[in-house]
């Protein structure tokens, strides 16, 4: 056996005296030179992108409880607020919307960003701190460009959770530790990022990497009930605005429906309440294409949604900067929301077109 192929085997020996469900080559397939330089870091700030949700929120929050439980210190950051939704998630107070100022930071850790600009304000209030400390890139992104000294971007990922759970494999970092906090946050990233295991992107590799952490104790069922299946009064209500607000064309193939912020007023709901809306739009029997148009002050944000076998989403979403998966991408659109609707249904109008003609 190589050296190679014995440290995987060592990294994927179960901590629980259980067989390990992952195999030696999902855990070779963390990039050496990430691994590395994780390992090597004394002290490490780890941040996920704005408006966070639990992937973002699960991969980043883990991988800071890692490193301190490999001896090292770490600080979890987010530009924005936790939304109150992933209070259930052990540990989540650690996270602060701004670097320590009184850290000595010797390495940053991007994770779940299709692009470094993605990390919100923090990036331009601490542009020093981002220019002189080396930056990794953790991502699952089909449209990440690749911004950090070290990069692993693997857009076959379901989530930058099922990616972490691999890393720290590979950094020897049982799962189970912090009292269970780490898995339970890379669970909630996973069932996010996978509706539940639900969505088109989930391979076997997720589903193993799921069941290495129901083992290290992640509670599943739990976990998907208080995502999915529970909601305040004020989100049910702000779903129903907006479903009652749907349109389609093209025989049911274009489906899209708008957020408008009198529907946040009106309902008392906040942004993160938006969380799982495209997702029903998503269920339109026959849409090829799903937008949801978010209005903000001077501009729209777009989300996209295409079955599988579908547009590429990221196709559409690129036209305005926008990114992701070819499944599920999003964008910022310049423009106020009526005169975003037009512009991006005239694009999703041209893409059915050529897929109609088998352009």
């Amino acid at each position: 056996m190589t050296g190679e192929a014995a440290e995987a085997d060592q990294a994927i020996t179960p901590e629980l005296g259980r067989p390990s469900s992952l195999t030696p080559a999902d855990v070779v397939a963390v990039p050496a030179d990430v691994a590395e330089r994780i390992r090597s870091a004394r002290h490490v700030l780890v941040v996920c992108h704005e408006n966070p949700e639990a992937d973002a929120l699960g991969s980043a929050l883990a991988l800071a409880l890692a490193v301190e439980w490999r001896g090292g210190r770490a600080t979890p950051v987010c530009a924005d607020p936790v939304p109150e939704l992933y209070d259930f998630m052990p540990r989540i107070e650690r996270f602060r919307t701004e670097p320590d100022p009184d850290a000595d930071y010797d390495l940053i850790v991007v994770t779940d960003c299709g692009e470094l600009s993605r990390v919100g304000p923090v990036l331009a209030t601490h542009a020093g701190l981002f220019g002189r400390v080396p930056v990794v890139n953790i991502d699952h992104h089909k449209s990440n460009p690749g911004f950090g000294i070290a990069n692993w971007v693997d857009p076959a990922a379901a989530a930058a959770s099922e990616m972490m759970t691999l890393l720290l494999a590979a950094l020897g970092v049982p799962l189970d530790t912090a009292d269970g906090a780490i898995a339970d946050a890379l669970m909630a990233g996973l069932v996010m990022d996978t509706a539940t295991f639900q969505h088109p992107n989930v391979t076997p590799r997720t589903l193993r990497v799921a069941a290495e952490l129901v083992a290290a104790g992640a509670p599943l069922a739990d976990t998907s009930r208080l995502l999915y299946r529970t909601k305040p009064d004020a989100q049910l209500k702000l779903f129903g605005r907006v479903l009652a607000r749907l349109e389609s064309e093209l025989g049911g193939r274009l489906v899209w429906s708008t957020l408008l912020l009198d529907d946040l007023r009106a309902t008392g709901s906040v942004p993160a309440h938006s969380e799982g809306i495209i997702d029903l739009l998503s269920q339109a029997k026959a849409a090829r294409i799903e937008l949801l148009f978010k209005e903000q002050p001077d501009e729209t944000r777009l989300s996209i949604r295409t079955p599988q076998g579908g547009p590429d989403a990221t196709e559409l979403a690129s036209h305005w900067g926008g990114g992701g998966h070819a499944r599920a991408s999003g964008a910022t659109v310049p423009l106020p929301l009526a005169e975003a609707i037009p512009a991006v249904l005239s694009v999703a109008r041209a893409m059915l077109a050529r897929e109609e003609h088998g352009a």
